[in-house]
């Protein structure tokens, strides 16, 4: 199927707000642009989704959002960022996903997930207890945290194992397995996480990838370790499955620094959709602890755009999208194809049922929830 999506052969119709209009990318229709942003719950033990991820995720679903992601879910042990972190690395795993998953489609939204691995950001404290490398004594891994270089990314984390190429082979597969499990668990979209200084983006980044092997030096050796966990996914999962990915457009370096810029980001995403990629979910940062990040409302939805127009694949914007006018202006006007949406909808889960009032759509309620239209 053409990668467009049928509402962009045809017009939408202008009393439609745009955020709300379907999107269908390959097999999988979404009944509107809002999707739920892969957030860390930090609430699992040795990998596995309990029944905090069934109502966080759920609550979305029922909530009215068309796309659902499952957090960054890592694809072995050590790739994972705490002790605490979704895991997909085992066949146990997937019992649980797929109860979630059901939950999720039975109520209108998709489900997605966030295929991860941590790389030298591994075997950390969970955000509200503390920060830093976590000892073995507390559950870490300090023998087995892993990146592109001897180089840990700031002086409290864990100085990384240089991966030889044997080892970037392996992760590759887990890659590959871990699609698999989640296809098994019922999982309609896959993304892959490359962005945020994780184990991916270490590696297409020159301010933490100094290689000198074919995976290190030039842009195309950078971008090599993502571009064949792509074809190797992409080769495991249903042609009519949806794959994303999702970058750091910028490292937020100075230009006298070597780093990941947006205009690297447009090459890599044009290698991308080249591979099999359907979607790059825009987002920024988190490789250096010598960023210097210019946030503000809707700061990153300008490198979605750029993606998009620039490399011709469809693009999620995310960062700092409060308001409904906001979010369905980017839609409307043309700067991405989705909203993907994080702090707001930890505050508000049914914001799609708000917005879809706001802005004067009308969208199907929960049956349950009926009584609350009027």
């Amino acid at each position: 199927m053409d990668l467009l999506t049928q509402n962009q052969k045809d017009p939408i119709e202008t009393t439609s707000p745009h955020l709300f209009s379907p999107l269908t990318i390959r097999g999988i229709t979404m009944r509107n642009r809002i999707m739920v942003s892969p957030m860390c719950m930090y609430s699992s033990e040795d990998g596995f989704a309990t029944d905090w991820h069934l109502v966080h995720l759920g609550s979305r679903a029922v909530g009215g959002a068309g796309l659902v992601v499952a957090e960054a879910t890592a694809v072995e042990a050590r790739g994972r960022i705490s002790p605490q972190d979704l895991g997909i690395w085992d066949d146990r795993h997937i019992e649980m996903l797929s109860r979630i998953n059901h939950f999720i489609k039975e109520h209108g939204a998709v489900p997605g997930i966030q295929l991860a691995h941590a790389g030298r950001k591994a075997s950390v404290y969970r955000p509200w207890e503390g920060s830093g490398a976590v000892p073995a004594s507390q559950g870490g891994w300090p023998e087995d945290v892993v990146g592109p270089s001897p180089e840990a990314f700031a002086p409290n984390y864990y100085l990384p194992r240089e991966l030889t190429r044997e080892e970037i082979a392996e992760i590759v597969e887990a890659f590959a397995k871990g699609a698999q499990r989640a296809v098994e668990a019922g999982f309609e979209v896959m993304e892959i996480h490359g962005a945020h200084g994780y184990l991916l983006n270490e590696f297409l980044s020159p301010a933490s990838n100094h290689r000198t092997d074919e995976y290190g030096g030039s842009l195309e050796n950078r971008a090599r370790f993502l571009l064949e966990v792509v074809r190797a996914i992409r080769a495991t999962i249903p042609a009519e499955l949806p794959l994303f990915v999702r970058l750091s457009a910028t490292d937020w370096l100075p230009e006298t620094e070597p780093s990941f810029t947006p205009a690297d980001s447009v090459i890599v995403s044009k290698w991308l959709k080249d591979a099999g990629v359907d979607a790059i979910d825009a987002s920024t940062g988190g490789n250096s602890a010598k960023q210097q990040v210019k946030a503000g409302p809707g700061y990153q939805v300008p490198f979605a755009e750029q993606i998009k127009h620039e490399s011709g694949i469809l693009t999620a914007a995310v960062g700092l999208i409060y308001e409904p006018e906001q979010a369905d202006r980017i839609i409307r006007e043309g700067k991405a194809d989705m909203v993907a949406m994080a702090r707001e909808l930890l505050r508000d889960p049914y914001w799609p049922l708000h917005a879809a009032r706001a802005l004067g759509h009308e969208i199907k309620w929960p049956d349950q929830y009926i009584r609350a239209v009027r």
